[in-house]
């Protein structure tokens, strides 16, 4: 099951908003045959793994990280291709979360004298997939919130620069994590101050989609977001604004679109419609700040470098939350932490989004009223 994990990896960034699905084929004791599910729209993992093993499968012993599906959808069935086969046994990390699916497969496989056992490294497979379940459920993706900052709090000087907060490993890692996501977020700050590319820098073959939220649309003519040639470009505005400049984003090859309101709700309902499942938070405090009080980030992704920098009016990663009391602080969960060259990873997932908002509206109501 773990290797069915290591395969389903391989198409980070890929799959939306299909889930990432490893398939090993095991006969007597020994693997015959891999597959794994690289894009929507692609056979699913089993279907690899069935063709490699041709008529060895008869008999034969599946696992997968999560249960196969039991309708049509761009693909036929897996449940069918696995009782055609003549899998004998088929060995499941984790229920589908998908309502058309859920436990269909399983049963399916049992009514047709399949073996079937469920829950195998179930822990691993849930946190391999996290962003299409919070899909599934959530009917909204995955929001993940990464900063990097100094010991003292600082995501820049007090003059904006901010490059480099962290060292070279911790921004591989930041590459790697762009590369498994299908979009990544800034704002208009961010492009003025730091001029992103927002890239994977080639650490994997997937670029993320580069979405900019700005409001008035009063960014630079140029920047490496308007280079299209490598990644595509959207960019988030309200109706009417800056219309010369929409005109010559268009023609560079980057989408504009406008909305009646540029928020973090709505930029993430935007790209659930387009099918993403991973959205990389990326922005500066103001905007991180929206993000989490309208219950689009659910991981955070904090980036700690051992430097002190000072400055009173020096940036910090979040902006107000109109939070005023330490009891009333997010408190993250599940949290681990990791040494990543000379600095350190925290990552944690923020309480759940009724709670969260909960918290930051009453807190907001409380200071308006005074």
């Amino acid at each position: 099951m773990r290797e069915c994990i290591q395969l389903a990896r391989q198409a980070a960034g890929c799959t939306a908003p299909n889930p990432l699905v490893g398939a090993i084929v095991v006969r007597d004791g020994r693997a015959i045959a891999r597959g794994f599910h690289p894009s929507a729209g692609q056979p699913h993992a089993e279907v690899f793994a069935l063709a490699e093993a041709g008529d060895r499968a008869r008999g034969a012993t599946l696992y997968v990280n999560l249960e196969p599906c039991n309708h049509y959808g761009r693909t036929p069935p897996c449940s069918e291709a696995l009782i055609a086969a003549g899998i004998r046994k088929v060995v499941v990390g984790m229920v589908d979360p998908d309502s058309r699916v859920s436990g269909g497969g399983i049963e399916r496989l049992r009514q047709a004298g399949v073996e079937v056992v469920v829950g195998v490294e179930e822990e691993a497979c849930r946190r391999l997939n996290e962003a299409f379940i919070h899909r599934t459920l959530a009917r909204q993706p995955f929001g993940i919130l990464k900063y990097a900052m100094t010991l003292d709090g600082k995501i820049a000087a007090t003059t904006g620069h901010s490059a480099w907060v962290t060292g070279e490993e911790a921004r591989h890692l930041v590459h790697k994590q762009r590369a498994a996501s299908d979009a990544a977020i800034v704002g208009g700050n961010t492009v003025r101050r730091d001029n992103p590319q927002l890239t994977s820098h080639r650490v994997a073959p997937h670029n993320p989609l580069r979405v900019v939220m700005s409001r008035t649309l009063d960014l630079p003519s140029e920047a490496h977001l308007w280079q299209t040639d490598e990644a595509p470009t959207l960019v988030l505005t309200q109706r009417g604004a800056n219309p010369s400049l929409q005109a010559r984003l268009r023609d560079r090859g980057v989408e504009v679109l406008e909305l009646p309101a540029v928020t973090p709700k709505a930029a993430m309902a935007c790209l659930y419609d387009r099918g993403c499942s991973q959205v990389f938070w990326e922005c500066g405090g103001t905007l991180a700040a929206e993000a989490i009080a309208q219950g689009t980030v659910r991981k955070v992704m904090a980036f700690i470098a051992p430097k002190i920098i000072g400055g009173r009016a020096a940036p910090s990663p979040v902006g107000d939350l109109g939070l005023g009391k330490m009891t009333q602080a997010l408190q993250l969960e599940q949290v681990t932490m990791a040494a990543i060259g000379p600095d350190f990873l925290i990552e944690g997932y923020l309480p759940a989004i009724e709670k969260a908002q909960r918290t930051v509206k009453l807190s907001h109501s409380r200071r308006g009223e005074s």
